[in-house]
This record gives structure tokens, sequence and C-alpha cells, in this order.
């Protein structure tokens, strides 16, 4: 079973963006020593404690720190990008990098409306998510779909595209395109069953993939003890309710508040988010992936370290290798 990561580089209470990019890069360097096949970053906008707006930099800064993990985007969301500019951003990437960069895209715009509007792009941008998908491909592969117009850098470089989605539209169209399929159950987990049946039933084979290959989003709290991993479990449901509703609510949270705002049904609703969580010492969090892996007819699973201090975070990270890895190895 393969194991990766998505780093959001969240920006932990009390810390900087610039202590979340340290951060970042300390945590692939930890996944790069420890066997994890990629780390992909979200592309999110106007959101206080995610810190991965500018992909493509952060993705540049933490492959100049590391040597061989592959790195990519989960997802660059591409309504929000012309596609020659994203071919050109990531042909750089390659260009740089080598053979070490995913660009996996997505049709929601990762933000709310109204900064979507200062994004300066027309809600209606994601109706033509499937043509700017094939119009990205054909710059990468140097076989541009607008006639005199080429991407510097990126034509020729074939970075690998990888889809992500939600709903049973991403799972449609990866299977139309013949390409790779990301659920993101760490976070919509109702249709991740219907979502990857379906792409596996329809999946055409392509010019980059001749078989269906599915990577699935899981939470992960692994600590030296169970009694740990559900300490670090109830301050990452509270941080997670905190932010969600102090975002719309546009406030910051007192412990009291938040303890009320624990038992209401919104924060029950974000919290089910978190529904595919793996908590536990490593032992137990591999039997859990294991199982969750199987079920979701997963070919990798993309972890998401739910601790919000930077050390637990990476302890989760090595626990969670190791143990999957003996597991292997018995």
């Amino acid at each position: 079973m393969k194991l990766s990561i998505l780093d959001l580089a969240p920006v932990a209470p009390g810390s900087t963006i610039s202590d979340s990019f340290k951060s970042s890069v300390r945590l692939a360097q930890t996944a790069e020593g420890h066997g994890y096949e990629r780390v992909w970053y979200a592309e999110h906008h106007n959101m206080p404690t995610i810190a991965s707006s500018a992909t493509s930099l952060l993705i540049s800064h933490i492959a100049h720190h590391t040597e061989t993990i592959r790195l990519g985007s989960g997802g660059i969301m591409l309504p929000n990008h012309s596609p020659l500019v994203i071919a050109e951003q990531f042909g750089t990437l390659a260009e740089i990098y080598g053979d070490r960069i995913d660009l996996g895209l997505g049709r929601a715009p990762g933000t709310d409306m109204t900064t979507l509007r200062a994004l300066r792009r027309d809600p209606s941008a994601a109706d033509s998510f499937p043509h700017d998908v094939l119009e990205l491909q054909a710059y990468l592969a140097g076989d541009s779909r607008v006639p005199t117009v080429a991407a510097t850098p990126g034509a020729g470089t074939n970075v690998p595209l990888y889809i992500l989605g939600s709903s049973l539209f991403g799972a449609k169209l990866a299977a139309q395109l013949g390409l790779p399929y990301s659920f993101a159950s760490h976070f919509a987990p109702a249709a991740l069953h219907e979502a990857i049946r379906i792409y596996r039933e329809e999946f055409t084979p392509s010019e980059q993939l001749a078989e269906p290959y599915v990577i699935a989003g899981v939470g992960v709290l692994a600590a030296e003890t169970a009694e740990r991993a559900h300490e670090l479990l109830e301050v990452a449901q509270r941080h997670r309710v905190a932010s969600f509703i102090g975002r719309s609510a546009k406030k910051e949270f007192t412990d009291a508040e938040i303890d009320m705002l624990m038992d209401t049904p919104q924060a029950q609703q974000i919290l089910d988010m978190m529904r595919y969580t793996a908590v536990g010492t490593g032992e137990q969090v591999a039997e859990y992936l294991r199982h969750f892996a199987s079920a979701a007819q997963a070919d990798e699973l993309i972890t998401i370290h739910y601790p919000t201090e930077e050390q637990a975070r990476l302890d989760s990270v090595m626990i969670t290798a190791e143990a999957c890895q003996l597991a292997i190895a018995q």
C-alpha cells in the first residue's frame, strides 16, 4: 500500500506563515526519509489558517529542500487560472526538478464566492473544466490545441495529471480521460464508494494510464499511546470547528465558546467531514488504513495528519510509516 501526504501548510495558533513554510519543509523531509510516495499541497484562498495559496511556489520551495520524493498539487483549482499559465508554472517546475512533479486538478474554487470575484474569475468558469483539462494536457504534451500558442516552459514535459474530486463528476471525467483519480474522502466522505465504483467501471485507458488508479484521502492521528492520539484528536476537532465557524463569523472564539460550539448541529456536520480518520497507536492506525484501503479499493492513500502542533504531526507521520512497513514485513 502506497502512502502519501496532503499538506495544507497549516498556520498553527500562535505561529506565523513563515513558521508554516519551515514546518512544511520538515514535514516533506520526514516523509521522504520514511518512504512516503508523494506530498501534495492544496490551493486555498482567504483562509488565515492555510498558507498554501501560491501552490506552485510552495512546491518549488519544498522541492529545493528535498531530493527524491514526488511533489505536486492536491490540487490546483483550474477554474481560477488559465490552462496556459498552469502549464508554464508546472512546466517550469518539471524543467528544474525533473520527474518529481505531479499536477492534481480540481474544479472547485477553493474559496468563497467573494474571494472568487477577487480572483477575477467568473463563477461559470467551472463549467469549462473538462475542456480546460484537455487544453492543459495538450500544452504539456507539446501538442497545443490553440494555434500558434505553446507553453514555454511546459511543452514536452508531460507532467502527469490527476483529477481530484469529491463528487461523481470528477470520477466520470477521470474515467473518460483515462487519468488517475484522487477522491477527497478526508473532507467529503459521503460519495467515496460510489465515486470509485463509477471510476473503475467506466475507466478508459489513455497514453498516461493503462489501468484505473485510485488515491483516497484519509485523516491520521498516530501517537505512542492510544490515549495521547485521542487527546490530539480532540484538539484537532476543536481547532477545525473553530476555524470553520470562526471564518464565516469573522471572529476568534474563546475556549468556553468552543465548548458550546462543539454540541451544535453545525459543528457535528463539520466533524463528520473527518469520518474517515485513523486514530491510535501505530499498530491501530496501520490496521485502520489497511481496512480503509481495501474497502475503498484504493491503490494509494493520501494521509492528512491532523495534529496542530508540529512535532506531534511529524511523530504521526513517522509512527504511521514505521507501523505500515512493519505490517507489510509481517
